[in-house]
């Protein structure tokens, strides 16, 4: 071996070092330049900054920034912002589709830093995705199907309960007209409204095949993503971004899994308490508040449908379904996710509730999901960048 290839390999070896292990596994020569600002990254990397130190300002009067805030002119804004707002519903399914890939790339990593090929641990990873939810999909058929069934059969008895002025149902009927109003209400809905509810069903499902098909895409390619990304970044500039970059990239993919973590959690606990209490559907309810509770507060919205479900059972195990959720919801906020999820966000709990009722204002359910891991990642350029600007300021 020649001295170049022995300091090409040397180069390599020291490069290795400031890739992330958790992000854009394997490392290769075709990452070209970021080759050589991860071995500058690993240069800088050490306890005291973890993430190396600050680098040189912009020069503010090199004329690629004089130029650039020179053609960014009002009409050049607007259009921009008219043109994303355009797009909104295609860039917001390309984030979530971005988002899941983000956090199923530790899981890949982790495979490939265990000598598995990447295409192969995607197709993995992918498969248990995949397979989890196809399980929970046939565990909640045969209730639903029973459920369906035990309506149906159901139904003449309770139509004649109804007519039945003695009868408890019969009083409420007559009362308040439920069946007046039931059917004013399926008259009312009339075949536009049924075509309506079919095509936001069919959109519905449209978009999460084109997120699921996006996250595959981009979690087999997110080596080249990555690299493409950072090569945006000025060469003097490169490592520190690379150090910044992969932290918050690996926060959200710890984000995800712990998420996804105390959701198995709940979902066990809500189908040990239904076992045990024989309140119907103990499987399917338990699915349900697993999924769920993948969202911020997910599980108080199941813990009252488990509760509805309960009343079949009795009015005090309805109740004492109540308070297992109050607890179970304390347990989660207290132990479960300080623990599982707060070691790698590091996200206080008022800025995560403020954060969590934003992203539901502007984006909705997804808004409410990345909320968090956007919040840790904030936190972390706040921290990194803005705060140790103002203080030698």
């Amino acid at each position: 071996m020649d001295e170049d290839e022995h300091s090409e390999a040397d180069d390599y070896r020291l490069a290795e070092q400031g890739h992330h292990r958790r992000v854009g596994r394997p490392h290769s020569y075709d990452e070209g330049t970021i080759v050589d600002a991860e071995r500058i990254a690993a240069q800088l990397r050490s306890d005291n900054p973890p993430l190396g130190a600050r680098g040189r300002r912009l020069d503010r009067h090199a004329p690629f920034h004089i130029g650039l805030m020179a053609s960014a002119g009002v009409a050049v804004t607007y259009g921009v912002v008219r043109l994303l707002g355009t797009a909104s519903s295609v860039l917001i399914l390309v984030a979530a589709a971005m988002f899941f890939a983000l956090g199923l790339e530790p899981a890949v990593s982790g495979l490939v830093n265990r000598k598995v090929p990447r295409g192969a641990a995607v197709s993995l990873v992918i498969a248990a995705v995949f397979g989890v939810l196809a399980a929970m999909i046939v565990a909640a058929i045969p209730p639903l199907v029973q459920e369906s069934r035990q309506f149906i059969e159901q139904a003449p008895h309770l139509l004649q309960e109804a007519q039945n002025h003695s009868s408890a149902i019969g009083r409420l009927n007559e009362r308040f007209h439920i069946q007046q109003r039931i059917t004013g209400m399926v008259d009312s809905l009339g075949t536009s409204t049924v075509l309506r509810a079919g095509q936001t069903v069919f959109g519905a499902l449209s978009d999460v095949g084109i997120v699921a098909v996006l996250t595959i895409y981009f979690l087999a390619d997110m080596p080249r993503i990555r690299a493409t990304t950072y090569r945006f970044v000025p060469n003097s500039r490169r490592p520190r971004a690379i150090l910044l970059g992969d932290e918050v990239m690996a926060k959200i993919g710890d984000y995800v899994f712990g998420n996804i973590l105390t959701s198995l959690i709940a979902g066990a606990a809500t189908f040990a308490w239904c076992f045990f209490l024989h309140v119907p559907y103990a499987l399917l309810l338990g699915a349900f508040v697993a999924i769920i509770d993948l969202f911020p507060y997910g599980s108080t919205v199941g813990g009252f449908v488990v509760a509805l479900a309960a009343l079949t059972v009795s009015v005090p195990v309805s109740v004492a379904t109540v308070g297992f959720y109050i607890v179970f919801r304390l347990a989660e906020d207290y132990l479960l996710t300080p623990r599982i999820i707060g070691r790698a966000v590091r996200v206080p709990g008022g800025v995560t509730v403020v954060a969590v009722l934003i992203g539901a204002a502007l984006l909705g359910v997804v808004g409410a999901l990345v909320a968090i891991p956007v919040a840790a990642a904030l936190q972390l350029l706040v921290s990194e960048l803005l705060f140790p600007t103002l203080d030698d300021a």
